[in-house]
């Protein structure tokens, strides 16, 4: 059961030109800032020596704090599908530090570019390179004081059609997470940062928050779920809920499954569906002879 279950999602996750659909900040043909989709934030992983820490990914906006690991690897990629486009994305994470986490990835998809004679166009495009870093401040213990950290990033516009960015822009966020149970029953996340934007000889600061949640059900089976507004990937996204479940082959592999709908802002996220997979390597962890 497990190992359909890992088929059906890599093989969703791979797909080349149904990534996850997450619309991108872009401007019009009067420079006005265009909303697009989102999807995100990821939940990284955090190895600890003394308590086994269960990480969460993207496709989920909402951070937490906790990163790979010291000497650790990791690679996310997942899709997200709405009615209007459909990104592939990848990202790789590599921890340096036990409190270090530096990441690099992109974007690419398809988007509907218009209709010919009653069908849609679709377009191809893509965005790259996204960097971030995270540095961890404490971790979270079960039943203990809350963990800790903070991410700072960019994605710089180089791409084509809609997924590239139309400037300049850095994103920085707070994560604070808490841990109630052993085995990590319960856990919920808050995020609370900003997007600053230099597009067009125009500065931005647009402000971005979220709450998530996480509740193990059985065994590797776990229910998640979020509101959040603004992806500090993607700026402009307004306010949006998402739920899902997420399950855990070991520390090194899990995959999830999530749908959501945008609930307020200029542009409301239109409904989409996501699916995503992370997988850890300990290959660094050997030392070289």
């Amino acid at each position: 059961m497990r190992f359909i279950a890992l088929l059906a999602a890599f093989g969703l996750v791979s797909l080349p030109m149904s990534g996850q659909t997450e619309w991108l900040a872009n401007l019009n043909q009067e420079g006005m800032l265009r909303s697009v989709a989102t999807q995100q934030t990821s939940f990284r992983k955090t190895f600890s020596e003394s308590v086994p820490q269960q990480p969460q990914v993207r496709p989920f906006i909402t951070d937490d704090a906790r990163v790979v690991g010291r000497r650790l690897a990791q690679m996310e990629s997942w899709l997200r599908v709405d009615k209007e486009a459909g990104q592939q994305w990848v990202m790789f994470a590599y921890g340096p530090t036990a409190n270090v986490e530096v990441s690099l990835g992109g974007v690419f998809g398809y988007e509907r570019t218009g209709t010919d004679n009653g069908r849609h166009r679709l377009g191809f495009s893509y965005a790259l390179p996204l960097v971030q870093t995270k540095i961890l401040f404490r971790g979270y213990r079960p039943n203990k004081a809350p963990g800790v950290g903070v991410v700072l990033g960019s994605f710089f516009p180089g791409g084509r059609g809609m997924f590239k960015p139309a400037g300049y822009g850095t994103f920085g966020y707070l994560t604070v997470s808490q841990c109630f149970g052993e085995g990590e029953k319960f856990l919920f996340h808050g995020n609370l940062g900003a997007n600053y934007l230099h597009i067009g000889g125009s500065n931005n600061l647009i402000g971005t928050w979220g709450l998530g949640t996480q509740i193990k059900t059985y065994k590797g089976m776990h229910f998640v779920g979020e509101i959040f507004s603004g992806d500090p990937y993607v700026p402009g996204t307004g306010t949006a809920w998402q739920v899902g479940y997420r399950y855990f082959f070991s520390d090194l592999l899990q995959i999830d499954m999530t749908v959501g709908d945008g609930i307020a802002g200029e542009n409301p996220l239109p409904l989409w569906f996501s699916a995503g997979i992370r997988i850890v390597t300990e290959r660094f962890l050997h030392k070289r002879k």
